[in-house]
């Protein structure tokens, strides 16, 4: 009887580079060679969502990790050196962020070490959650690129990044960089020789095991390297209370750009029109007069110019006049209500957690080897509340525009009535000395021509001073506000003790409300910078070991998918790192029993494996190694899942799918000869001297019939398996644990309905494709949904 249970098949319209299951549900997660990210389900590899590639974010996906939860997935794209964090409940980025060199490899780690202080600390309701209020959520009817807080509770957004465990994205490349909660960098490692192939933290945040690969003069060679992080291990319960102050700091960061975007989109352009249209009066009017002056006389005197007849009644029009009214009004109305809800409870909610973070920075004993300074802190609040004051000073000029605009529109409409002789109702007619007086003022201000400004923006007028405010093209502003007999500004200029005084922020009238934004952001990113520098300096190497150089033959097809070396850290008393060594031999892999104890220069338990004749179970006496390993990932604490090849190469052989277990193979070793590693050498030059054990797998094989077989990838807690064949686009997937005796006929069952099917699956998986390349969005399963994504309690 066949063990391990095939439940889906199914051939996919571009090649898979990368795949990863779900820690905690029946999902895996694939990215194709096109860019695309995808998402399938266990019950006949049925997908959930697809997120095509983008042009902002990127198209070249080069490496694939879970959250240790399973609720966010991670992605590197390489041509925009971007990482985006993806919700598992729909396809949308949640967050990204740059990085400075290609990313090779990640790994994503949940800390399990415990104490007092930390439990308390998790169990314990933050008080910002208490004092703050609940963040509104962002209007869906903007196009924004992220809508993640368009939903009914923004709140949510922030528990699903920072409110869980500690967790830990560690990015391997050029160099090594750690991400708390994969949002922020709590260590930066220079110290890399080479580039990154594989690594692995540990879960108690001691050590770091690293695999490069080292350009030399000849032929590149592999390295291991064991790096002592225990700085982060000490202090864990002050990185894990900082890295969640951070995390909500960044997705604050991300909430207030989002909110500007919208605030940007509810300016409209029609909103120039009025500054368009009077400077193409200036150019083509013949008399001396300032367009000033010629709105003057209409106010005084009721009478109009020719020319300014003819812009008013031919260009502008009273129906133009009356729709741009409405215009201004609705966008002032929409931006002013951005401002209040959203730019100013975002920024005063990110002041609180910078003030909480700046009495942290002051208990020097507990976070200043961790290179928290209360002195960037300190840059980073004022900085902060230089924004506050520009978002109000942009609340105060949407008001004054708002008054102005009604006032200017209400005159101007009932003189354009009265120029085409129309009635005029009663009600309009009445107008006050104050309110000549009112748009007299409002003339004298807005309507002066600028030729610099001509120069700058092609026009000669800024009457709308709103869009400036907005606009992400200038640092400074074209009009900025009037601060003449303002008696409050007066006052600080003249107070010698307060014109500088720590206890106000500056002001500066002239800069744009995005100049402000980006000097805030950068303070900010230079402030949370200095811990992962502090952090990154403290790491330290403790054992570094040559294992083999790698291989010169360049594949004509390269393996794009390339896992040499896997990691396991989840059981406390083995730490396994498996290695083939490609160049000495294809028919062997090693298993190095990583020491728990960092101090220790050289591990101890190296052996090699290799596979005999399984299909006719010789003993373990074989001298012959009858198969080869091509892939292996650990299903357990002590099992891994392998795919193997007869070395024979003959016409027909098909590959086998293997259970092997690592304790039993340990436990004989125990009793037998030790390896005695001379670090002064390369592994593979002593690789004679290496205890090497013939494996029998007993029943846990299974033949993959009429597949050319060359990845796997497995989820022990769900007890599946994922094939890949080598033209990397014919998936397999597999329950791993058949309970029931009787499964030996719905197995076969199962495989008639899959081969029979085959036509259908190829059918349907091709049309998924058209959908997806004839769209430039999100493409969503007709069976999508969120419960969709949840298919049981974890077995």
């Amino acid at each position: 009887m066949p063990v391990f249970r095939q439940v889906g098949e199914r051939q996919l319209p571009h090649e898979i580079i990368f795949m990863a299951w779900s820690p905690k549900r029946d999902l895996i997660a694939l990215a194709n060679k096109v860019g695309e990210v995808l998402l399938h389900r266990l019950a006949n590899f049925q997908r959930v969502w697809s997120l095509p590639p983008n042009e902002n974010t990127g198209k070249e996906v080069t490496s694939l990790v879970w959250r240790p939860d399973g609720k966010i997935l991670a992605f590197v794209l390489a041509d925009t050196m971007r990482v985006v964090l993806c919700d598992v409940e729909k396809p949308e980025s949640l967050h990204s962020f740059s990085v400075d060199s290609p990313i090779t490899c990640m790994h994503w780690v949940e800390v399990t070490e415990e104490n007092s202080i930390l439990t308390s600390f998790y169990n314990t309701e933050e008080e910002a959650n208490l004092l703050l209020p609940i963040l509104p959520a962002l209007p869906k009817n903007y196009s924004t690129t992220a809508k993640i807080f368009s939903e009914e509770k923004s709140d949510e957004i922030m528990k699903l990044l920072g409110d869980v465990r500690l967790n830990a994205l560690v990015l391997g490349g050029k160099s090594i960089e750690i991400y708390a909660y994969g949002m922020y960098k709590i260590a930066t490692i220079t110290k890399v020789f080479g580039s990154c192939l594989g690594l692995c933290l540990s879960s108690d945040l001691k050590s770091l095991s690293v695999v490069t690969e080292v350009c030399t003069e000849n032929t590149p060679e592999i390295i291991y390297f064991q790096l002592d992080t225990s700085l982060l291990s000490v202090y864990l319960s002050e990185v894990t209370q900082m890295a969640r102050k951070f995390t909500h700091i960044s997705t604050l960061l991300q909430y207030l750009k989002l909110s500007l975007t919208c605030m940007c989109e509810a300016w409209e352009e029609i909103l120039m029109q009025m500054d368009s249209r009077l400077t193409k009066f200036v150019q083509e009017k013949n008399t001396s007069s300032s367009v000033q002056d010629e709105f003057m006389q209409l106010l005084l005197w009721g009478k109009a110019s020719p020319e300014l007849q003819v812009l008013l009644m031919n260009q502008l029009t009273v129906k133009g006049l009356k729709k741009l009214g409405q215009s201004i009004e609705s966008s002032y109305s929409s931006i002013q209500k951005l401002v209040i809800s959203h730019l100013q409870s975002g920024s005063e909610a990110l002041l609180y957690h910078l003030i909480e973070l700046k009495g942290m920075a002051a208990w020097k004993q507990k976070y200043e080897p961790l290179g928290l300074d209360a002195k960037g802190i300190e840059e980073a609040i004022t900085a902060v509340g230089s924004f506050i004051l520009k978002a109000n000073e942009l609340l105060q000029v949407i008001d004054s525009s708002m008054k102005n605009f009604k006032a200017f529109f209400r005159w101007l409409y009932v003189a354009m009535l009265r120029m085409s002789e129309d009635h005029v109702l009663p009600e309009l007619n009445k107008m006050t000395q104050k309110d000549i007086t009112f748009v007299a003022d409002f003339l004298s201000e807005h309507f002066n021509e600028a030729p610099d400004l001509y120069s700058q923006k092609g026009k000669y007028f800024n009457v709308e001073r709103v869009g400036q405010y907005l606009k992400d093209e200038d640092d400074y502003l074209m009009s900025p506000p009037n601060t003449e007999g303002n008696q409050w500004f007066n006052f600080l200029q003249n107070s010698t003790h307060l014109k500088d005084s720590p206890l106000l922020f500056p002001y500066n009238p002239q800069q744009s409300l995005h100049f402000v934004k980006r000097q805030m952001e950068g303070i900010i990113d230079q402030c949370l910078r200095k811990p992962a520098d502090i952090i990154g300096k403290s790491v330290q190497q403790v054992i570094s070991l040559i294992l083999y150089k790698a291989s010169k033959s360049e594949e004509s097809s390269p393996r794009l998918i390339k896992l040499p070396f896997l990691w396991n850290d989840k059981s406390s008393s083995l730490h396994y790192i498996i290695f083939p060594m490609l160049e000495n031999s294809t028919s062997k892999i090693y298993i190095l029993r990583r020491p728990t104890d960092v101090s220790k220069s050289v591990p101890s338990g190296l052996m090699a494996i290799e596979f005999g004749n399984i299909l006719n179970s010789v003993n373990e006496s074989t001298e012959e190694s009858m198969f080869s390993c091509l892939d292996a990932h650990f299903y357990d604490d002590e099992t891994i899942t392998v795919v193997l090849k007869d070395n024979s190469e003959v016409e027909g052989k098909d590959r086998i799918l293997a259970q092997l277990s690592l304790s039993s193979l340990y436990v004989s070793e125990e009793s037998g000869k030790l390896f005695s590693w001379d670090t002064s050498q390369r592994l593979d030059d002593q690789s004679v001297d290496v205890p090497t054990h013939t494996v029998s797998l007993g029943n846990q094989w299974r033949v993959l019939e009429n597949m050319n077989a060359q990845h796997v990838a497995v989820n022990g807690i769900r007890k599946v398996s994922c094939v890949l064949s080598s033209n990397l686009r014919h998936i397999r997937v597999f329950e791993m644990d058949v309970e029931d005796d009787g499964e030996e006929e719905e197995e076969d069952s199962d495989s008639r309905n899959v081969t029979g099917d085959q036509e259908e699956l190829n059918q349907s998986s091709d049309n998924q494709e058209n959908i997806c390349s004839g769209q430039n969005e999100i493409v969503y399963d007709s069976e999508e949904n969120e419960s969709c994504l949840d298919s049981g309690p974890v077995q």
